[in-house]
């Protein structure tokens, strides 16, 4: 078992990426592209500050596909899931981001 953390990396755009990876190494929540590395930690630390409150996830159902998306106050995307097969999956996967993100630390891979 891994501890929780956020990866910094950086796409073929040369914009910046964060991930949330799990206990179990897997990636339960993904960000948008940022022009800077400061823009990208500005997303991480408001995925921290919304993490715990369960109003800030608009859950989707697909067929046997169910994803959600993490929302700051503003009703803007912080953050987005990985498809998950069942609605307990994406349940957990939720709740594996309210645990885990607010303490979460961050792994600079640009660095």
């Amino acid at each position: 078992m891994e501890n929780p953390k956020f990866t910094i990396f950086k796409g073929s755009n040369q914009q910046y990426y964060f991930n949330l990876k799990a206990r179990n190494g897997e990636k339960i929540l993904s960000s948008e592209g940022y022009i800077t590395n400061a823009g990208c930690r500005t997303g991480i630390a408001s995925v921290k500050i919304n993490a715990p409150f369960d109003n800030r996830y608009e859950r989707k159902d697909g067929i046997n596909n169910f994803t959600f998306n993490l929302k700051a106050a503003n009703g803007e995307v912080i953050g987005r899931s990985e498809n998950y097969i069942t609605r307990t999956g994406r349940e957990n996967g939720i709740e594996a981001v309210k645990k885990d993100a607010p303490n979460a630390p961050i792994e600079d891979l640009t660095l």
